[in-house]
């Protein structure tokens, strides 16, 4: 019997997406437990497998949202097929699914060359910081269960910080299991909200929004009060937020990651000074 070698490159299905998240895993990207169910229901057709023969050897996400962005992770393969050609195969099958989108992506330091040859430019730095979880939950009136605010309201708010409406995708992260999603309230209005939830390593925030950085504070200490005491705690921030980052260091976080977010096409005309902490780096 003669081995099939022939390399193809297909829409993954629902279990392979978690083969994805596996690969990830062992980079040291420390996803969240229930990551899969959530991105896969940001864009069913997003996610891409390459096969040689029938085995994986390498994946992207190439997720839509709306009708004009994209963005694109979880571009990984096998160790031992790097250099072969089969990473830019699928690369270049992930592009041609986003078409004419803007497309942003959080990449390795190290491979910022390879995208600017692709036509991304460089935006800012995203900084993982590590800390700790535990300590007491703020006595902030503001601060609510965000299942009690409106999702139309939520959803609303979410476009202030991300470029396009992303309904599906929200619906299941604030809903995950081992997750904890607060809003605060500002003169009766939703003025910014934070999800922390479990990850392969500890627990990590994301996203944290919040019109202020007086507003992002009580936030993030109601957070990080939702996670066992000692445990790991990740926070994504932009390094072109320097409240974000003076927030992370105040709580004696250390710096664990550094990516690089890009676009290519527009940059979207988001308030950065409201993102304290980035959804994942995998779908932005």
């Amino acid at each position: 019997m003669t081995q099939n070698n022939t390399y193809t490159i297909r829409t993954m299905t629902r279990p392979e997406i978690d083969i994805a998240i596996d690969w990830a895993a062992a980079e040291g990207w420390n996803p969240g437990l229930h990551d899969a169910d959530c991105f896969y229901a940001a864009d069913t057709h997003g996610f891409l497998v390459g096969l040689l023969g029938a085995k994986p050897i390498a994946v992207i996400s190439v997720v839509k949202y709306g009708g004009s962005f994209g963005f694109l992770g979880l571009y990984i393969v096998k160790p031992e097929f790097r250099g072969l050609g089969y990473g830019l195969q699928i690369w270049n099958a992930g592009l041609a699914y986003l078409g004419g989108r803007d497309i942003g992506l959080d990449g390795v330091i190290a491979q910022q060359a390879n995208y600017n040859r692709s036509g991304f430019t460089l935006a800012y730095s995203n900084v993982r910081y590590q800390g700790h979880g535990g300590g007491e939950y703020p006595a902030h009136s503001g601060i609510v269960p965000l299942a009690s605010m409106s999702f139309a309201d939520i959803c609303t708010y979410d476009t202030l910080c991300f470029p396009e409406s992303r309904p599906q995708f929200l619906w299941c992260w604030l809903n995950q299991a081992g997750s904890s999603a607060l809003g605060i309230r500002q003169d009766g209005k939703l003025a910014g909200y934070g999800v922390v939830r479990k990850c392969r390593s500890g627990y990590k925030i994301g996203p944290l929004f919040a019109d202020t950085a007086e507003l992002a504070e009580p936030l993030f200490l109601a957070l990080q009060s939702r996670v066992p005491e000692g445990e790991p705690l990740f926070l994504d921030t932009p390094a072109a937020n320097g409240a974000a980052i003076a927030l992370a260091r105040r709580h004696h976080m250390r710096v664990s990651f550094e990516a690089a977010r890009m676009y290519r096409g527009q940059s979207p005309a988001v308030s950065i000074k409201r993102l304290f902490g980035v959804t994942s780096f995998e779908l932005g």
